[in-house]
């Protein structure tokens, strides 16, 4: 019996040990899974542009890190940041982003990139943007407000829906009534309904120009300094909770920081656009 009762010990000891070590393994294995990986939130129009799938295969390569891509607009990324539901951001609506690292909710921001914000519309262009406002934003938000003719806006909080609104705001108008239509959608979905609608929209130019080939619409406004459209990248606070992965997030800081993204950016687009999608200035 007492043979009995030691052999029984000794499965259920060797039992004990075989779960203990299996669970510290699958740990270890999730620990490793989330340090090779890093979550972050952008804009749509990083993704809708490209970019991403053109700058995050790179990326991988070089560190060996996945970044797990949750495009929104940017008040949405910025706000998943406070929440802690991201590592890192990379968004475009600078005072915004300021205000973010100054409460604490981030701990660095750096410049990566701009283009600019352009007015596209009809091709018929029945309001005359083109031919009266090439370069004047504020005169061409004014002429669609007299004519009421259909505009669509992200509606989102996104930094072209905070531009846009600026802009309107500048202009001395709220806009409001059937012809202002708030989307709630990304820059590649609003773009397609200015499209279907025949209306106008504000757009950055590289969502449009990868898009322009299966869209009915062109640029009529551009060029305007207050079309301006910064990019920034910025570290999420790891003080917020222990699943944010810092060290990851700070590698892809460097990154695209760096020579090697920053030559990539310049260089995209320019084979099938004859311009560069985006401009670096990280330096």
């Amino acid at each position: 019996m007492k043979k009995l009762l030691s052999i029984l010990t000794s499965l259920v000891l060797v039992f004990t040990l075989l779960v203990g070590c299996s669970s510290t393994n699958n740990q270890n294995n999730n620990t490793s899974n989330q340090k090779s990986s890093i979550i972050l939130a952008t804009t749509t129009s990083t993704r809708d542009s490209g970019l991403l799938d053109y700058l995050l295969p790179e990326f991988k390569k070089d560190t060996g890190i996945e970044a797990k891509v949750i495009a929104v607009g940017t008040g949405k990324a910025l706000q998943m940041g406070v929440d802690g539901e991201a590592d890192v951001l990379l968004v475009h609506a600078k005072d915004k982003e300021l205000e973010f690292v100054k409460n604490g909710d981030g701990i660095e921001r750096h410049d990566v990139m701009y283009n600019d914000f352009v007015l596209v519309g009809p091709k018929d262009d029945k309001v005359k943007l083109k031919e009266n406002y090439p370069n004047d934003i504020i005169g061409a938000l004014k002429a669609i407000n007299e004519n009421k003719v259909k505009f669509i806006s992200r509606g989102d909080d996104s930094g072209t829906n905070k531009k846009e609104l600026k802009l309107w705001k500048k202009a001395g108008i709220t806009p409001e009534g059937d012809f202002y239509i708030e989307a709630g959608k990304g820059m590649g979905d609003v773009l397609k309904m200015t499209d279907e609608m025949q209306g106008y929209t504000l757009t950055d130019r590289a969502t449009y120009l990868s898009m322009k080939d299966n869209l009915n619409l062109e640029i009529l406004v551009e060029k305007n300094d207050e079309l301006f459209n910064q990019y920034g990248v910025i570290l999420v606070n790891p003080d917020k909770n222990k699943n944010i992965n810092a060290d990851g997030a700070k590698k892809f800081i460097e990154w695209i920081l760096g020579q090697k993204a920053q030559q990539m950016i310049a260089e995209y687009g320019k084979d099938k656009f004859g311009q560069a999608l985006f401009v670096p200035n990280a330096s």
